[in-house]
């Protein structure tokens, strides 16, 4: 065979290597991301009705069960991976997230079967968890392997496209339901068709896949006979490797993952929930900057085959640590100018003497008629019941000391209101010109995607590099166990509980930008160990 038909035939057999693993991947965040911008109805339909809020909270935190178990998957099938293969792994992976997401779609609701609802729901979020847990380094690993040398970053940004298409393909799905049917029809039932899209998709994942050959970097391990024997020993239990294992997760994964799940997932719910932007509008905003950021994924993979990995990641870690608070009070005002002038121009604040107990729990006793203790329940204090009713309105408040006059006091601008009484607070909100929802004719749409794809800008940074990073960092017959966990802790755990973490001190405080602490503080960690610990990778073999 001539040089240029050998080349051919290897163009030819890359292209397929990365369009089916990615392609597959696309599906498999799609079927993750379905549930994750559904979250607002899960809270009504799975969850006890009578309290929105904690409605909410709920479907997100099964949104981050999900999430919870991804490191047992990778740490179940990247040990299968690197003992049986990468080809055969992925597979099974893609078949539990189709078969878990397409279920979503017929189950039954709290109204039906009570609190089985939440229950099977809980199972089937565990088993897209565990699966999702499998897919990611198995595909990042199996292109990498097929990737020439120098072209690792490039090669990988394709799979680390496949999250952002994956979101982007489920709010298209969820965008096309909501509009062929009236708002009803979708809560009602239509909510089920994007989840039962996923059984066609699987099939094409699937019949895809099946075409794949076996990584060739694995197959001449194994016909030399030096696959691992005990992969989750060697990687977790001897300390060279070990070491390895939590510098890239507190130096890059664990930032990695805030900085995607904050410029994606936590824009998306701020503007809908918190700015109470239509469903119409949100997706619309965020479909045009994932669309214009997109492409910097592949980009910044691409730079890091020439410049290398780590200062990518570290300065998109580094860039959301200066601006993500100016960027989220930006969105506001481009948003909501109403609801920004409000907070400006009449402050809400709620003094009470409980501003500091957010992680404090009051428990009273529960009394059978004998007056014998049969157990506990959280005590609701008068402080609750203010938070709740100001929170059920969507109004931003501060906590602050209490005052003199009155353990609780609610101060709107001028005017101010001892105690809990909901027409006095309704009565001293009027005025103050607090809206119900944004005035999509006062939308600065420009502005608003302009910082959305900034945000986007950022996710390209840290996550256009680090497939090939982790691939890189860790040795071939250990690599799909080793590079597995800590992805997925940085972004199962330190990511994927970001919505609910956020959303719970937003609820707490009051404050509609406290929630950003938090993906701010993981990603200045990130950047502070990842400068000081994290190698370079770009030039290792990975065939070692």
């Amino acid at each position: 065979m001539s040089h240029s038909a050998a080349s051919a035939t290897l163009d030819k057999k890359h292209k397929l290597v990365v369009f089916a693993s990615s392609l597959g991947t696309v599906f498999e965040w799609y079927d993750f991301y379905i549930y994750g911008t559904l979250a607002a109805f899960f809270g009504k339909l799975f969850f006890p009705p009578g309290n929105e809020t904690a409605g909410f909270l709920s479907s997100l935190a099964l949104f981050g069960v999900g999430f919870s178990v991804r490191p047992f998957g990778a740490l179940v099938f990247g040990r299968i991976g690197d003992l049986i293969g990468r080809k055969y792994t992925f597979l099974v992976t893609i078949v539990v997230m189709g078969l878990a997401t397409a279920l979503v779609g017929v189950l039954p609701t709290y109204a039906t079967i009570g609190f089985w609802a939440p229950v099977l729901l809980v199972i089937l979020r565990l088993a897209q968890g565990l699966a999702l847990g499998g897919e990611y380094g198995g595909a990042a690993t199996y292109v990498a392997e097929h990737a020439p040398d120098g072209k690792r970053g490039l090669f990988t940004s394709w799979i680390q496209l496949t999250a952002t298409l994956g979101f982007f393909l489920s709010l298209a799905v969820i965008y096309v339901t909501r509009h062929a049917m009236t708002a009803e029809s979708f809560a009602a039932w239509g909510w089920r068709v994007p989840f039962l899209v996923s059984v066609l998709l699987l099939a094409i994942s699937i019949y895809i896949r099946l075409k794949l050959e076996e990584s060739p970097v694995f197959a001449e391990m194994k016909a030399q006979g030096r696959t691992s024997k005990a992969p989750l020993t060697e990687s977790f239990a001897r300390w060279g490797n070990g070491k390895l294992v939590l510098k890239a997760l507190f130096g890059a994964t664990a930032g990695q993952g805030v900085v995607w799940y904050a410029g994606q997932f936590y824009a998306l719910y701020f503007i809908s929930t918190t700015l109470k932007l239509d469903y119409e509008n949100t997706y619309l905003l965020i479909a045009a900057a994932l669309v214009i950021g997109a492409p910097f994924l592949i980009f910044f993979g691409w730079l890091s085959d020439r410049i290398g990995r780590k200062y990518i990641m570290l300065t998109g870690c580094l860039l959301a640590v200066l601006t993500y608070q100016p960027i989220f009070h930006g969105l506001t005002r481009a948003a909501n100018p109403a609801l920004a002038d409000a907070m400006q121009r009449t402050p809400v604040v709620l003094h009470t003497g409980e501003y500091r107990g957010m992680f404090t729990l009051t428990l009273e006793a529960v009394k059978d008629a004998a007056g014998k203790i049969v157990g506990l329940k959280k005590t609701t204090s008068v402080t609750d019941h203010a938070r709740n009713f100001l929170n059920g309105r969507g109004i931003p408040f501060t906590l602050a000391p209490a005052l003199t006059e009155a353990p609780l006091v609610l101060s709107v601008g001028d005017a101010k209101v001892p105690g809990f009484e909901a027409p006095a607070y309704e009565a001293a909100l009027a005025p103050a010109g607090y809206p119900r929802s944004a005035d999509a004719a006062r939308v600065n749409r420009v502005a608003v995607v302009a910082l959305l794809t900034v945000l986007m800008l950022y996710v390209a940074m840290v996550y256009g590099p680090i497939a090939a990073f982790l691939v890189e960092l860790f040795p071939t017959h250990i690599r799909y166990t080793s590079m597995s966990l800590p992805y997925h802790i940085g972004n199962g755990w330190f990511g994927g509980f970001l919505p609910l973490i956020a959303a719970s001190i937003v609820v707490f405080t009051g404050d509609i930008y406290a929630g950003l602490w938090y993906p701010i503080a993981i990603a200045a960690m990130s950047f502070v160990v990842g400068l000081v610990l994290l190698p370079e990778t770009k030039d290792n073999d990975i065939n070692k």
